[in-house]
């Protein structure tokens, strides 16, 4: 353990920044709270020790794959076949050395079945290998009561009981589980008409339109958007959804630093001086992609200095909300209500379902943009319709944030919410981890760095009856392996004292 620092990260941008035990004080009007995040590089001899772990680890993983090759150990793994060795190698790469030799080792400690609702606390399927993990045989206990911190449940609405289960339940009675069609065929029902006017209602734009997967509202929704002769400026840190959509839509690509609006304002301005290779015309769109809070970091976007980077250089800007809508701002309506901006300035307003609500899918909202989407996108015309008590279950859920339940147990989960998150944090570094993110994001990365601590935490970790996502690589930095916890409003404050207290 170490003292993390906590600093603001700043920019060339007319602010300036203090640090966490210091009064923050800006020059410009475009924040109105302080932002401050926690980030340290990776200190130099825990570095080193690493990289010396993956050497040895490597060591033994060719030698296990030259055993492997002589058939002396079983291969459990994929292999080109003799006349394809001559070719482009399918299976050989490094991340599929990677996935024999190490991450096989670790994959025991998720993708557990869990047998209960994952919410505060959940129940879990107990399962051995005898293989390393290859394969495993399901024992028929059952481990209770494990601590959920892994969960993207921010606001604790995956319940089965309570006014959002009983809710989706009679939508089941009404109209069945499944719709059977797309929407522009017979699969459009009411209940999806009133969800899409209540998302625009909550984002406070004209309109939306909502997809039955979260996952394609991007991949499937950029194409539609962009094209060829366009130019995606895209976060280094976006999510596998937000690449894979930008590259299918046949657009050039060029890929700022994460949160760092000196890389974004040099790209834009290269942009527009240069325009298109080769020929050097315009470019018929400029597309700035980022997300609300990054999963793997705890970060939150500086979404102020992006907007004002978009107004000044004309382009258009993504906002992918999947992790921020209804866990961040004073009404949970995500980093637009987080920094107080106008929901007009962020031209495309994209977020899933399948967090804070509890629920499944995806939306996008904005303005003059849905009519062309219902028209355009592939996810619109050829996915089947979300499924009714799913539809029932965000329209619930999202009256309570709203409060139009009559109730105030939307703004108190808001709050607690918040409390949880700050309280949790603290906690761990008071301890002395080194945690990454802002301060106010619910996802609370905390890193590891050591190979061999991967698997060794997850599964000391549910030994004291707490679940929670240990990651490495290709998902992070090789040397900044972590685990990620997710705060929910639906942890109490002993729960969180016994996943910090922990020795």
């Amino acid at each position: 353990k170490r003292n993390s620092v906590h600093r603001a990260i700043a920019t060339k941008m007319p602010h300036t920044f203090g640090s966490s035990n210091q009064n923050v004080t800006r020059n410009s009007s475009l924040y109105k709270k302080p932002f401050l995040e926690s980030f340290e590089e990776t200190p130099l001899l825990v570095a080193v020790l690493t990289y010396m772990g993956y050497g040895i680890l490597t060591i033994f993983g060719y030698l296990r794959d030259f055993l492997r090759h002589w058939n002396i150990e079983k291969c459990h793994v994929a292999r080109e076949r003799e006349e394809q060795k001559d070719f482009v190698p399918l299976y050989q790469d490094f991340e599929n050395f990677y996935t024999r030799n190490l991450y096989m080792r670790i994959r025991d400690n998720w993708n557990r079945p869990i047998c209960s609702v994952p919410g505060a606390k959940m129940d879990l399927v107990e399962r051995v290998s005898h293989d390393y993990n290859w394969t495993f045989q399901h024992t028929g206990k059952v481990v209770k009561d494990v601590i959920n911190m892994g969960s993207y449940n921010y606001l604790g609405f995956a319940e089965n009981t309570g006014t959002c289960a009983d809710a989706a339940v009679e939508a089941t009675h009404k109209y069945g589980v499944g719709v059977g069609s797309t929407r522009y065929e017979i699969g459009n029902l009411d209940i999806h008409e009133e969800m899409e006017q209540l998302v625009a209602r909550f984002l406070g734009v004209e309109s939306s339109m909502a997809f039955g997967m979260g996952f394609a509202t991007n991949s499937m929704n950029i194409p539609a958007l962009t094209g060829k002769g366009c130019l995606i400026l895209s976060d280094e840190l976006n999510h596998a959804s937000l690449v894979l959509g930008a590259r299918l839509s046949g657009s050039t690509i060029r890929v700022f630093k994460h949160n760092n609006m000196q890389s974004l304002e040099k790209l834009l301005r290269d942009a527009i001086v240069h325009g298109q290779p080769r020929t050097h015309r315009p470019w018929k769109k400029i597309l700035i992609v980022v997300e609300g809070i990054y999963s793997m970091e705890g970060s939150i976007v500086r979404l102020p200095e992006v907007i004002a980077l978009k107004k000044r250089y004309k382009a258009y800007l993504y906002l992918d909300e999947a992790h921020s809508i209804g866990a961040l701002g004073p009404n949970g309506r995500g980093v637009v209500d987080y920094f107080g901006l106008d929901p007009k300035d962020v031209d495309i307003m994209m977020g899933t379902f399948t967090k804070s609500f509890g629920a499944a899918g995806g939306y996008i909202g904005g303005k003059r943009l849905i009519d062309y989407l219902r028209n355009h996108s592939h996810s619109a015309l050829y996915a089947t319709s979300m499924s009714p008590p799913v539809a029932q279950q965000i329209i619930t859920s999202m009256k309570t944030i709203m409060g139009e339940d009559g109730t105030t147990l939307g703004a108190d989960r808001l709050r607690q919410l918040s409390e949880n998150t700050t309280y949790f944090r603290r906690k761990l570094r008071d301890m002395g981890f080194i945690i990454y993110g802002n301060d106010d994001s619910p996802v609370v990365p905390m890193m590891l760095y050591m190979p061999a601590k991967i698997g060794a935490f997850g599964r000391e970790m549910l030994k004291r009856n707490i679940g929670t996502v240990v990651v490495g690589f290709p998902a992070t930095p090789i040397i900044e392996s972590r685990a990620r916890f997710c705060v929910s409003a639906a942890h109490t404050r002993e729960m969180l004292d016994t996943v910090s207290h922990l020795k």
